[in-house]
């Protein structure tokens, strides 16, 4: 049988810090890259697994661009 998944929160919980840090990662890039960051951080995030990771880190990625 399968264990339960973890909550949404408590997916969030466990892998915030991670998705700060990819964030921070991706941003870094961005003076490096000029008109190409777009489009590589859309390819990096694409390429994030699990899905709801992904949203994390685009989510984490707005706020600290913002």
């Amino acid at each position: 049988m399968k264990p339960p998944s973890p909550s949404r929160a408590d997916f969030h919980r466990e892998h915030q810090a991670r998705a700060t840090a990819e964030a921070e990662r991706l941003l870094a890039e961005r003076e490096r890259l000029q008109g190409r960051w777009l489009s590589w951080v859309a390819a990096e995030l694409y390429a994030m697994s699990p899905p709801a990771f992904a949203n994390m880190v685009r989510r984490e990625l707005e706020r600290l661009a913002g």
